[in-house]
């Protein structure tokens, strides 16, 4: 008995030893972080960033039109084929320009330009555009168009007007609704018969296109379209474990993979079975002190190097979307502070190449941030 009970003393106090030596390796192991001052949405900032796509939603040229030519009767110049979204270098950009400029002004109705800018939209988004638009998407080699990422921002453009409470919101959702419909009639076709995610960090991201139509078909309350997201997004994802974050970004990438996809299951799955998955696919997130480098322009005169702001941008929406109402996340926010601010102060007055875009994603980014 005397022996029993002296080995039970042993025990426990080498038990105890280690667990000293493990309390006094962690701390060795914290790392300080550096607290980020938030950027801030402020009524200046908005003036600032309405120049972007105040100035592009109206610029036809250089244009990138990413169009199926059927015959020589479909080479018509960007306006003529697409009367509502003409401008941006490109049809996607065109489309989250006006987002951009509603989100603004149904935040800050003071804008100095609010008058021009409300003159634009419903010019644009007039009900005779939206039916040339409609009948490009309804061509023979174009039905495919912009899918997923186009679809995508069309959405959260509808979701923002029907979110405005203004008469010139009523007016323009109007006047898009056809188009809206469409596009989720092509989202309801298409999900079903997508086999396997698109996991890339540019346009055609999976994730990032579900995200965006899920938060679509939640607003309106369109369930059809958000329980196919819903089913799809576990169907895809559910499964996945230790994301290679290491491995972002991409030279080009303007999205992140991981991410977007943690920011999208973050959307569809209980709060519980989140805290879950979200361990499995990305562990490290949880720690105080995680922490990834923003990506670095080199070139912002370059096209597809000048993405990697987009990358800083949406980095930051999706931790700060990944953050919301788990305390035990809070620490990413400061994360996803560092990413805007690394890239904010060189969107407005550099070249068109980022000038173009980068403006609705540092909108986002900063719509994303819980002040």
């Amino acid at each position: 008995m005397k022996k029993q009970y002296f080995l039970i003393v042993v025990l426990l106090v080498f038990n105890c030893n280690n667990s000293e030596e493990k309390q006094v390796e962690i701390k060795r192991d914290v790392v300080a972080v550096e607290v980020v001052q938030p950027p801030i949405l402020n009524l200046e900032q908005a003036n600032r960033l309405a120049k972007l796509p105040l100035h592009c939603i109206t610029t036809e040229y250089p244009n990138k039109l990413n169009q199926t030519i059927g015959g020589a009767s479909d080479l018509k110049t960007p306006k003529e084929l697409h009367p509502a979204f003409y401008g941006c270098f490109d049809w996607h950009s065109a489309v989250h320009g006006h987002w951009s400029l509603v989100s603004l002004l149904k935040e800050f109705p003071d804008l100095d330009n609010r008058a021009e800018i409300g003159q634009k939209l419903l010019q644009n988004i007039s009900k005779e555009n939206i039916e040339q638009e409609l009948l490009y998407f309804e061509g023979e080699y174009n039905t495919s168009f912009e899918r997923t990422y186009g679809w995508a921002w069309l959405l959260k453009l509808a979701e923002e007007l029907h979110t405005w409470d203004n008469d010139i919101a009523r007016r323009l959702e109007a006047n898009l609704l056809p188009l809206t419909n469409l596009i989720i009639e092509k989202y309801l076709e298409f999900l079903p018969k997508l086999n396997y995610p698109i996991r890339v960090g540019e346009h055609p991201n999976t994730a990032f296109g579900l995200s965006f139509a899920y938060d679509y078909a939640v607003a309106v309350g369109h369930s059809e379209l958000m329980t196919l997201i819903e089913n799809r997004a576990k169907d895809f994802y559910e499964n996945d474990q230790d994301c290679p974050l290491e491995w972002e970004p991409s030279g080009f990438d303007f999205l992140s993979p991981c991410l977007e996809e943690a920011a999208l299951m973050k959307r569809v799955l209980s709060v519980e079975d989140f805290k879950v998955w979200v361990n499995d696919f990305i562990p490290e997130l949880i720690n105080d002190d995680f922490d990834i480098a923003v990506g670095e322009v080199s070139d912002r005169t370059d096209g597809k190097l000048v993405h990697l702001d987009g990358v800083n941008f949406s980095r930051a929406w999706s931790l700060n979307y990944i953050a919301q109402d788990l305390p035990e996340y809070k620490h990413l926010q400061n994360l996803a502070n560092k990413h805007i601010n690394y890239s904010l102060p060189s969107i407005v007055g550099d070249s068109y190449e980022g000038g173009h875009w980068l403006g609705s994603f540092a909108i986002y980014a900063l719509n994303s941030i819980d002040n």
